[in-house]
C-alpha cells in the first residue's frame, strides 16, 4: 500500500492494534520526529511506549518493523521522518499490518515546484502542499516567487517590488498570444514572517523550501517597480498582464547588480536552502541588442555580442551566491547551454537529451522535462479544465519519467540530483484547482524519484488501494477513474 514503493517490504501474519495504552517512546534527536508522528496519530509520549523511534545511521534510509506487539522505526532523523510517512499510509483505523520495511531513496532531489507569481496562492495552501508532498517523501518545495506577472516576496530595501510589482490590472484569458482579458486586478505578497513560518513548517516535515528569483528575463514586475534597473531606464512599463515570454530584461549596469545582490541577501536571510534558484531561461536578447547600456557593457567585457550577456549575467550572480555559501541553480531550455555558469546546477525542462549535454559540460542536474513533469498540462485529451495547449501529461506519462536513462554512464549518472514536478499557474486561480492538477500525478512523480524498481501495473494497484487516504489528504484531486489501467 505504500507510495512510493519501498526497496524491500515483507508482509507477516497479524496486526498491531493501536489501543488506549499505546504510546510513543523517543528521546534526544528522535523527539521532534515523535512530535511529527503525534500530529498524525493521537498517542502520548512515554518511556515504555510500544511505538519506538530510534535514531541511527545517516542518509535518508530507514527501517520499519511492525509486529503484533510493537512498532519500531529506525533511521537518521531524515530517515525517521520517511518512516513516519510510511507508517501513516499503513494505518487503517486502529490497525497496522505486520510488516518489515527497509527503504532508501534513489535520488536526493525529489521536488515539487509551485508558481505563485502568475497567480498568488495563500499561505495555508502552501502549508497543506508541504504536508501532501511530505507524505510521498518529496523533499523539495520549489517556490517560484517572481515573474513578469508578479513579485511575491517583500524586500525591505525595495518596497515597491510588492506594492507595485505585486499587482497587475488584469489577467489574460486563455493561452499566450490571445487578446481576451478578465478585467480583474490580481496580486498579493507574503510577509517575511509567513515565509519563515513556511520554511520552519516544511523543515519539520523534511522538506526544504528552495526560493526562485527570476533573472535576467521574466523581470517585468521588478522593472515596473524600478524602471531604472532595465535596459532603457527612462521607460515605464506596467506589470505584465499577458502570458508567455516578455522581451523585458534586467539591464547590465552596476545599479542592477547592486539591486540583485541586495535582493538575494534578503532572500538568503529567510531561506536557509543550500540551493537558490535564479531562473535563467527564456531570455530573448532583443533589448540587449538595442540598448546603449548593454552595448557599453559588451565592449567593456570584451564579449562577442549581446547574446553573450546571458551567461555573463548569470555568472556574476552565481559567483555572488557561491561567495555566500550557497549553490545557484537555473533553468536550462537548451537555447544557450554553453553560456550557463559551470558552478550552477541546471533544471532541464525542454528536452531530456539536454540533460546529457549538461552533465557532460560538468553541471549537476535536476530532470524536469515538460512532457512528463509539467502538471499545468491537461491530464487527458477530454473533459479537463483549461490548461496549456498542445500536449497531455497523463498520470502514466509522469510515472514513466526516468530521471536517469539506463544508457548514461556512471560519471554522468553521478551528476543527476533527481527530478521534480512543475505546476505553473497561468490557468490556476484557486488552491482547489492546483490540488486537482497536482494529484495523483505527484504520487507518480514521487515514485519515479524514490523507487529503483517500478512497474506501472503494480503502482496502479497500490494507488487504487490508497484512494481513501488520497481523498483525505488531497480531497480536490482528480478522480482516479480514467487515470488507471483496468
Amino acid at each position: 500500500m505504500i507510495i512510493p514503493k519501498p526497496v524491500h517490504l515483507v508482509r507477516s501474519p497479524g496486526v498491531f492494534t493501536l489501543s488506549p495504552t499505546s504510546a510513543i517512546a523517543a528521546s534526544g534527536d528522535a523527539l521532534p520526529v515523535a512530535r511529527l508522528l503525534q500530529s498524525y496519530v493521537d498517542l502520548p509520549l512515554r518511556e515504555d511506549g510500544d511505538v519506538v523511534l530510534e535514531v541511527e545511521g545517516a542518509g535518508e534510509g530507514y527501517t520499519l518493523s511492525v509486529t503484533p506487539s510493537s512498532v519500531r522505526l529506525r533511521g537518521s532523523v531524515a530517515g525517521l521522518r520517511h518512516a513516519v510517512q510510511s507508517l501513516r499510509q499503513l494505518i487503517s483505523g486502529s490497525e497496522i499490518p505486520a510488516v518489515e520495511v527497509r527503504d532508501e531513496p534513489r535520488f536526493a532531489w525529489r521536488g515539487a515546484m509551485i508558481d505563485v507569481a502568475r497567480h498568488f496562492l495563500p499561505l495555508p495552501y502552501l502549508r497543506r502542499l508541504v504536508d501532501q508532498i511530505a507524505l510521498y517523501k518529496l523533499n523539495v518545495l520549489h517556490l517560484h516567487l517572481t515573474d513578469d506577472q508578479g513579485w511575491r516576496m517583500p524586500i525591505d530595501r525595495y518596497p515597491a517590488l510588492t506594492s507595485v510589482g505585486g499587482w497587475r490590472t488584469e489577467s489574460m484569458i486563455g493561452p499566450a498570444g490571445g487578446s481576451a482579458y478578465d478585467g480583474i486586478p490580481h496580486g498579493g505578497a507574503y510577509t517575511k514572517v509567513e515565509l519563515r513560518s513556511l520554511v520552519a513548517y516544511a523543515a519539520a516535515r523534511g522538506v526544504t523550501v528552495v526560493p526562485e528569483i527570476e533573472m535576467p528575463g521574466h523581470a517585468r514586475a521588478a522593472l515596473a517597480a524600478y524602471p531604472e534597473l532595465g535596459n532603457f531606464p527612462g521607460r515605464t512599463l506596467p506589470v505584465w498582464t499577458g502570458w508567455g515570454v516578455s522581451d523585458a530584461l534586467f539591464g547590465v549596469q552596476e545599479k542592477t547588480f547592486a539591486f540583485l545582490r541586495d535582493v538575494l541577501s534578503e532572500v538568503l536571510e529567510v531561506f536557509p536552502s543550500p540551493h537558490i534558484h535564479i531562473g535563467g531561461d527564456e531570455c530573448p536578447a532583443v533589448e540587449w541588442e538595442t540598448s546603449p547600456l548593454a552595448a557599453t557593457r559588451v565592449a567593456a567585457e570584451g564579449l562577442p555580442g549581446a547574446s553573450a550577456l546571458h551567461g555573463w549575467f548569470l555568472g556574476r550572480i552565481s559567483e555572488f551566491l557561491v561567495s555566500q555559501g550557497r549553490h545557484p541553480i537555473c533553468w536550462d531550455d537548451g537555447e544557450n547551454p554553453h553560456g550557463l555558469p559551470r558552478q550552477a546546477a541546471v533544471m532541464i525542462w525542454r528536452d531530456p537529451r539536454h540533460g546529457l549535454e549538461a552533465v557532460r559540460r560538468g553541471h549537476h542536474l535536476v530532470m524536469a522535462p515538460f512532457r512528463s513533469t509539467y502538471l499545468d498540462y491537461p491530464q487527458s485529451a477530454e473533459g479537463e479544465p483549461p490548461g496549456q495547449p498542445a500536449a497531455v501529461v497523463s498520470l502514466e506519462d509522469v510515472y514513466r519519467n526516468d530521471p536517469l536513462p539506463a544508457s548514461w554512464d556512471a560519471e554522468c549518472a553521478a551528476r543527476v540530483l533527481g527530478t521534480q514536478g512543475q505546476l505553473w499557474t497561468e490557468f490556476v486561480r484557486t488552491p482547489e484547482h492546483a490540488e486537482y492538477l497536482a494529484f495523483p500525478r505527484l504520487c507518480a512523480l514521487a515514485e519515479s524519484a524514490w523507487s529503483v524498481e517500478r512497474d506501472w501495473t503494480d503502482f496502479s494497484s497500490r494507488l487504487a488501494a490508497h484512494a481513501p487516504m488520497l481523498a483525505e489528504v488531497a480531497p480536490h484531486h482528480r478522480p482516479l477513474d480514467g487515470n488507471l489501467t483496468p
